[in-house]
């Protein structure tokens, strides 16, 4: 049933000329490449707690989503059946194994998280409808490029759910017991390293083609697992850091604060297009995507923060000074 709907799909696209397959390839792209800057920005600008439940969220997805992956190694539905042909350059973006999809467990928590902040406030309920749809559009629009089944995108949803209520959860214990964090931070930390250590050991399938070649490299497979562990495990190190040393406020919403933060949005493209390549190239697929996915990480959470509060530190001694100087 899963590879006729995909089959469906693929005689639509072809009866329109693949008229809707640039916008379903960018929804893709936009969801794993950009999406991350929305809650980025609110924790920055806006609410510190709100950002930090979103990228939380996500973190927790991108744990569970390699485990998941490299656990079923559910092959992708081309591999399955011949007759699906991926829409576009889709087949070469589609990395991994499919089960569950990995771009809706990045696009569910971040625009779902930030759906969750939106809503509090009556003036920006708009925004969350917007996300909620981006979402569903998300998960479409794998199914649409032939690169996942609708199971693979409806786990994928059901698992970002799970995330975004144990988040909620896992928030409102540390109201309550602020000191366990420690304790969290560092559990997070050993597990991630026992599931890097058990990605990289366990066995996988090992089926051929018909030129006796491998259907699918499990080194290739563990890439991205790496990368997603590395997101958490650079979290842990950030979180630890802002908190126990900066301890950063975001800045007040005004114009000028906007701007800085807008700006500090900008290195993250820039890390993601220059030394995310750079660091593959230097340490290997594996550790390079692992060690920028800490850097990356901690730009944002810590790094980031500091200069933050490096601004409002400045900018209350000048107030300072201005006010004896009067």
């Amino acid at each position: 049933m899963d590879i006729q709907y995909l089959l469906f799909l693929q005689d639509f696209r072809n009866n329109i000329n693949d008229a809707l397959t640039p916008f379903m390839e960018w929804v893709s792209m936009f969801a794993t490449t950009y999406l991350i800057l929305l809650p980025v920005f609110y924790y920055w600008n806006r609410d510190k707690k709100s950002g930090l439940y979103t990228l939380v969220s996500y973190y927790f997805c991108m744990v569970m989503t390699p485990l998941i992956k490299l656990t079923a190694c559910v092959y992708r539905p081309w591999i399955r059946d011949s007759r699906v042909l991926p829409a576009g350059d889709s087949i070469t973006t589609a990395t991994g194994y499919s089960f569950p999809s990995g771009h809706t467990t990045t696009a569910a928590p971040l625009a779902g998280g930030t759906a969750v902040n939106a809503w509090k406030n009556p003036s920006t309920r708009w925004l969350s409808v917007i996300l909620v749809l981006f979402i569903l559009t998300t998960g479409f629009s794998r199914n649409y490029l032939g690169v996942h089944t609708p199971q693979d995108v409806l786990t994928a949803l059901l698992i970002s759910a799970l995330s975004l209520i144990l988040t909620a959860k896992l928030f409102a214990y540390l109201d309550e017991h602020p000191e366990k964090e420690d304790t969290l931070l560092l559990g997070g930390f050993i597990f991630c390293w026992a599931a890097i250590v058990y990605i990289t050991f366990k066995p996988y399938p090992m089926d051929l083609t018909a030129e006796g070649n491998l259907i699918m490299d499990p080194q290739k497979m563990m890439n991205d697992g790496y990368g997603d562990l590395g997101k958490m495990i650079g979290f842990i190190i950030a979180r630890y850091i802002e908190k126990t040393w900066i301890q950063f406020r975001p800045l007040k919403n005004s114009r000028e604060s906007v701007v800085i933060c807008l700006l500090g949005l900008i290195p993250m493209i820039l890390l993601k297009s220059y030394l995310s390549p750079f660091m593959t190239s230097w340490l290997g697929s594996h550790w390079g995507k692992l060690f920028f996915s800490v850097i990356y990480t901690c730009y944002y959470i810590a790094l980031f923060p500091f200069v933050l509060t490096w601004i409002e530190k400045r900018a209350a001694n000048q107030t300072v000074s201005q006010s004896k100087t009067a």
